[in-house]
């Protein structure tokens, strides 16, 4: 199991470069093959994208900070917006991996890992990434490369097979095996990949631009990533993935300085918040980043800083230096929401839940079906004991991320705790669907189907659910 949690990812990567079968017919609206020139169509490599994302949540950690999420989810869409993307189906998919990587999908499917996020060195960066992802999913690079690579496709599914077999028996050699393998696909195609990243490089500085972005970050940022593995370091996944040239980034640079550099973004700094909460969460020594961050803070008044030194001293379990730091603030950085959820998190932290209720409280007011501040509102209902209260909480989360993974295992938790026997059947049906466990989401439906006194109704949303899973999996082994 955990040799094929490790590869899933690569493997289902590669299998979506040689798939080329329909996995259904649907009425979409969109433009038919002949339209496109692709021997597939914008639906097939949709649904293709949504089967492999349910494969990737299931094999992948995923990131669960909702605050983190919301911010990478609002920067995606700021971006598409100003995109070329016709079928802005979008669904962003953040990776717990502190690796610097992001991936894209056919199928609109966007991958962020936090380690990107907390070594980008601004926000233009991050979006620059974003920007050049959503310019290969415009341009249907993958359809593209997809036809390029059809006749080594026979080589490719026998030399997979065989390092899979290896894999089962010895994960080191699995890892050469299937290394060699991907090494021959890319050498095969390198003239043609270097192509694309030269076209997503141009389409997605004039979309960064267009958005309001610096268009000079995104050829700063690859320059910045070869430098620091020219020096001695492991190459980035992003590099490896898009290969970068000095042509290829004196070009970008010569691109970018045509284009006009916007002003600095008044929504800006919610990224120094983000990458402030990812850095806390991923510190080994929470009490030495406090100490440097207190350090820091001698010499720099910035509203930035104190809010990482409150994130940094939750987790070491200062309380005293967060609520200092807090009271330092000014008033108008107080007001930013992620703000006032960390003297929510602060007062949770401290077991003060009256207090963080009526903090919480009055942001809901405010902003009633906001994702992060609904998340930490049901967990201090937990920590209430209010498990009725938390379930209508996710339950109206569910309903508005209905593919949220930790919203759906979030809810089978509390209506297990409640002693809702059906509904933690439906929510674990809905969660193990999501993460591609599809005979695991069966085995609950027969489960739910024994409870006593079903209703029709109940039984029909069973049986549906039954029919949803079996032909989901048999798309799944049309993959594999």
């Amino acid at each position: 199991m955990h040799i094929y949690r490790f590869f899933l990812p690569l493997i289902t990567s590669l299998m979506l470069l040689s798939q080329t079968n329909s996995l259904y017919a649907a009425n979409s609206g969109l433009p038919s093959i002949s339209e496109s020139g692709f021997s597939t169509t914008p639906q097939e490599e949709y649904m293709l994208g949504r089967t492999w994302v349910r494969m990737l949540r299931g094999s992948a950690q995923l990131y669960e900070d909702p605050i983190v999420v919301a911010y990478l989810e609002d920067l995606l869409w700021d971006v598409a917006e100003h995109s070329q993307l016709t079928d802005r189906r979008l669904e962003l998919v953040v990776l717990d991996n502190p690796t610097l990587n992001a991936f894209a999908v056919p199928g609109g499917i966007v991958g962020i890992h936090t380690g990107l996020v907390e070594a980008a060195q601004s926000e233009d960066e991050l979006a620059s990434v974003i920007a050049h992802e959503l310019a290969h999913l415009s341009q249907r690079h993958y359809a593209a490369n997809l036809d390029h690579q059809k006749r080594n496709r026979p080589f490719m599914l026998a030399a997979l097979l065989g390092s899979l077999l290896v894999a089962a028996a010895d994960s080191q050699g699995g890892v050469a095996a299937i290394s060699s393998t991907v090494a021959a696909s890319q050498a095969s195609s390198l003239a043609f990949s270097r192509q694309n990243e030269r076209e997503a490089d141009y389409i997605g500085m004039q979309t960064l631009a267009e958005a309001g972005f610096d268009p000079k970050a995104m050829p700063n940022m690859f320059s910045r990533l070869q430098a620091n593995a020219r020096y001695g370091q492991k190459p980035p996944e992003f590099l490896l993935t898009h290969p970068v040239t000095e042509s290829r980034v004196a070009d970008s640079l010569n691109r970018a300085a045509n284009l006009p550099s916007p002003e600095k973004r008044a929504d800006a700094i919610d990224y120094d918040l983000v990458q402030s909460r990812i850095i806390a969460a991923y510190a080994k020594d929470a009490d030495k980043l406090l100490a440097n961050l207190i350090d820091q803070s001698k010499n720099r008044n910035s509203d930035s800083l104190r809010y990482a030194t409150v994130m940094a001293a939750i987790k070491a379990d200062k309380f005293d230096v967060a609520e200092h730091a807090l009271t330092d603030m000014s008033q108008a950085f107080l007001q930013k929401l992620p703000v006032r959820l960390a003297k929510a998190e602060l007062s949770i932290a401290q077991k003060h839940y009256d207090k963080a209720s009526k903090q919480l409280r009055t942001v809901l007011k405010l902003f009633p079906d906001n994702y992060p501040t609904n998340a930490l509102y049901a967990e201090l209902l937990l920590h209430q004991g209010q498990n009725s209260h938390a379930i209508a909480v996710y339950k109206k989360l569910a309903a508005q991320r209905p593919t949220d993974v930790n919203v759906w295992y979030n809810l089978a938790e509390v209506q297990g705790l409640a002693g809702n026997t059906l509904d933690v059947h439906m929510a674990r049906i809905e969660y193990f669907m999501l993460t591609g466990n599809i005979d695991l989401a069966i085995r609950q439906v027969k489960f739910a189907l024994r409870t006593p006194q079903l209703t029709s109704k109940e039984r029909a949303r069973l049986e549906a659910l039954e029919a949803e899973a079996k032909y989901l999996r048999q798309q799944m082994r049309r993959i594999m």
